[in-house]
């Protein structure tokens, strides 16, 4: 391996080049960066958010534009658990009045009254195959709603690790070829060198 050359030589060489540089009418400037704070916080909050009000994790990490699609999609899923849910209890009542003996449910006679009617339209066994169908729906649709309030969830806080990735000018990988002889021997030492910095 090559010797690495002492701090203070490095510095004696640099200055010496911003002379020369100068002399020549070069400007040189010295460009540092600043590391950008990261805050380890930031995932859970902006989850914590997202847990209490679906949308506000997202609003948190600034990606306004995932707020509404968050908002749609819970709105959406709920929506359909309220019209199945409308449904099931429609044929639920319907088939309970039928079981107790009524015959004056909105399902006996859907067309126009005809006196003496004694057979409904819509029979017992197709009642209560429409309650379980639209249960099955209801059901389907919460699971649906709750599996997207987690993904709201998931999003925000991987949304803000990602943001405090290090993707900065100073972060580097190189690969170099490494020629050196061998001080003993006479013999040629070559590799590949990895430099990474930080």
């Amino acid at each position: 391996m090559a010797q690495e050359k002492p701090k203070a030589q490095e510095d004696k060489v640099l200055d010496s080049l911003k002379t020369d540089l100068n002399q020549q009418g070069v400007i040189v400037q010295e460009v540092t960066f600043e590391k950008k704070e990261i805050d380890p916080l930031g995932p859970s909050q902006a989850a914590f958010y997202s847990a209490v009000l679906p949308g506000l994790g997202q609003i948190y990490n600034k990606r306004y534009w995932k707020a509404p699609i968050v908002w749609g999609a819970l709105g959406i899923g709920i929506y359909t658990f309220t019209i199945n849910n409308n449904e099931y209890n429609r044929y639920r009542d319907a088939f309970k009045r039928r079981k107790a003996g009524f015959t004056d449910d909105e399902f006996y006679d859907l067309g126009e009254p005809t006196p003496n009617k004694t057979s409904p339209d819509v029979s017992d066994t197709a009642l209560q195959d429409a309650q379980e169908q639209a249960q099955q729906n209801r059901d389907l649709a919460l699971l649906i709603t709750i599996g997207l309030y987690a993904l709201n969830i998931i999003d925000a806080n991987v949304d803000a690790h990602l943001k405090q990735f290090n993707v900065d000018d100073k972060l580097a990988i190189d690969f170099r070829p490494y020629l050196d002889m061998n001080s003993v021997t006479n013999d040629p030492n070559y590799g590949l060198a990895l430099t990474v910095k930080f």
